[in-house]
């Protein structure tokens, strides 16, 4: 008959699993308390990073339940149920860290600079998409969102043209308000590396409205899969 694991051995197994992957993700060669590894991993590691509040608490929490355990039956602090499947969840989420290429990788629409912005138009009010990656033969040129459309159409109206012919979403492209509104970024970083980028570019004034993928993030590789910030908002 096996006896359920206490929550104090589960919230222990878990806390010790952490502590071997800080180490490996700092490098760490000899033994480094577990907060100087946080601090160490928060510079390396955009997890660290978003669970370091998590990480310090559980730290705290692990000094009173093996430093204050009266006998190995009895421990004055034994965590809640919730605290233990938080800190399991970290457990999993630091050892095994879901990837870009593996959450966002699909067929992109992409579209090319000589396409006239009806036929664009057309794909928004079917696919509901706001972004499109634009190429010139095989090179890609930039890319066109619902806001360059918008400056194009403010600027044509403003301008009070006399007659407006259909442009080309080479002629869109001018009117994107950033033309470096994107980042290219590899499969293999992470989706937290990939919402930091996100939180960055505001942070600095340079909002990115799409990140796009290719092998090593290069612009010359196929285009593997597309994130945008309300993707990156859906995941957990």
């Amino acid at each position: 008959m096996t006896t359920a694991l206490r929550n104090s051995d589960r919230f222990l197994i878990a806390f010790n699993r952490i502590n071997h992957t800080l180490r490996d993700i700092v490098g760490a060669k000899d033994f480094q308390p577990f907060y100087r590894l946080v601090d160490q991993g928060k510079k390396k590691n955009a997890l660290v990073r978003k669970y370091e509040d998590d990480l310090r608490s559980f730290a705290d929490l692990r000094n009173a339940i093996v430093h204050h355990r009266t006998s190995m039956e009895f421990v004055i602090a034994e965590p809640h149920s919730k605290i233990v499947n938080r800190i399991e969840h970290i457990d999993h989420t630091l050892a095994k860290p879901k990837l870009v290429g593996q959450v966002f990788q699909k067929k992109v629409l992409s579209l090319q600079t000589t396409d006239s912005l009806k036929y664009a138009l057309n794909i928004i009010r079917q696919k509901k998409f706001t972004q499109f990656p634009v190429f010139e033969g095989p090179h890609f040129r930039g890319l066109v969102t619902t806001v360059g459309i918008t400056n194009w159409l403010a600027t044509t109206i403003v301008g009070n043209h006399a007659s407006i012919t259909m442009p080309t979403l080479h002629d869109i492209l001018h009117h994107e308000k950033n033309r470096v509104n994107y980042k290219f970024i590899s499969r293999y970083i992470t989706i937290y590396d990939a919402e930091e980028i996100f939180k960055q570019g505001v942070e600095r004034g340079k909002r990115f409205e799409a990140l796009l993928i290719t092998e090593h993030g290069k612009p010359y590789q196929k285009l593997l899969g597309i994130v945008t910030p309300i993707d990156i908002m859906k995941v957990d």
